[in-house]
């Protein structure tokens, strides 16, 4: 098992890093490029088509190592990989409407659900509640994963933050999914990984390409998809070496920043009067670069504080999910507050020094 791991992960670091300088020059060519603007992090030109490289190289490493008889499902869960890329290549190229793009992101949803049977079969206990009824199981399902379509891809705003934060999560996935002994799940996970770290080579500052949508909502289905099937093998079939008791809150600690930089922003702009979906510069990550950072210190620090809230939910998960989830929100709360402290005043001093 352990070299087919290795294999596709090899497979797809070397895949993407040869195909992305073409991307590269193609999009260059067609003018293709994400051009600056008050909220853009950037100042010149820069390609979008970055996730074209990280789906070909993932999916060709998936297919190439996957044994498809272990997991008969493959096969509607890359088609919906293919859905998430024509939706995201099509809105790199010519942008589409909210509606559309969600229409899109609901119908490979449904083939995960209803072909795939990736579904949230449980609450795990929360509210003492646990089996639910099947089409409260289907809704609950579809609203998470588009949840954790749209929080990865709204954390995309800084070079390498979409590709470093993939990274982690596909990476404890790709992990906890060899312990528990789920080869497909696992050469998935680490298939990802090793195409976007391919992509940062060309993606930290200074950036020579973005991934755009493509590959920012793909990232987005395959964390959604790793997340549900962690969530329900924990649950039904409890590995001894990794048992995982708190299950949804540990799963709300492996993709921390994304979900709750979502949830602090919308809430925000809704107390301000405005659509929660109106661009801004109020993300967590907008805010580190404010206060001087550079895109690299910025994803470091958030890297580094998803990973501490991880260690957190898996160190403290015997005191139960709501606790633990109201611990991880009081901290997520209390790091936004530190950070819009010290921008107040960084801009105060700016103020009173000119």
């Amino acid at each position: 098992m352990i070299y087919r791991l290795v294999l596709s992960f090899l497979t797809a670091i070397i895949f993407t890093y040869l195909i992305i300088p073409s991307i590269i020059n193609i999009a260059k060519i067609k003018r293709l490029t994400d051009e600056p603007d008050e909220r853009r992090a950037h100042k010149r030109s820069i390609p979008t088509l970055g996730g074209i490289g990280i789906f070909a190289g993932t999916l060709f490493s998936i297919i190439l190592w996957t044994p498809f008889h272990l997991f008969g499902d493959l096969q509607y869960i890359l088609c919906s990989f293919i859905i998430i890329f024509l939706i995201g290549a099509k809105d790199d190229i010519i942008p589409l409407t909210p509606y559309k793009k969600m229409i899109g992101l609901v119908g490979a949803t449904l083939i995960l659900v209803f072909k795939a049977n990736i579904r949230i079969t449980s609450f795990y206990g929360i509210l003492s509640i646990h089996e639910l009824p099947y089409w409260w199981s289907v809704l609950i399902t579809v609203f998470t994963i588009l949840v954790i379509v749209n929080a990865i891809n709204l954390i995309d705003g800084i070079n390498a933050l979409g590709g470093s934060t993939g990274i982690l999560i596909a990476s404890v996935y790709g992990v906890w999914f060899y312990l528990a002994d789920q080869v497909v799940l696992s050469i998935i996970s680490f298939a990802l990984v090793g195409s976007l770290i391919a992509f940062l080579k060309y993606n930290i500052t200074p950036a020579k390409i973005f991934m755009g949508d493509t590959g920012s909502l793909l990232i987005g289905i395959i964390c959604s998809i790793l997340t549900i099937r962690f969530m329900e093998h924990s649950y039904y079939n409890t590995p001894i070496n990794n048992p995982v008791y708190a299950i949804p809150a540990v799963a709300v600690g492996i993709l921390f920043i994304p979900l709750f930089d979502m949830l602090r922003v919308f809430i925000v702009r809704i107390l301000s009067g405005q659509s929660p979906f109106t661009g801004d510069r109020r993300h967590m990550h907008h805010l580190l670069v404010d206060l001087g950072l550079n895109h690299l210190q910025s994803t470091i620090v958030l890297v580094c504080l998803n990973s501490a809230v991880l260690l957190f939910a898996l160190t403290l998960q015997h005191i139960g999910n709501l606790l633990l989830l109201f611990s991880m929100s009081l901290f997520g709360l209390m790091v936004s507050f530190l950070l819009q402290y010290l921008k107040k005043h960084r801009s105060r001093f700016i103020h009173d020094t000119y």
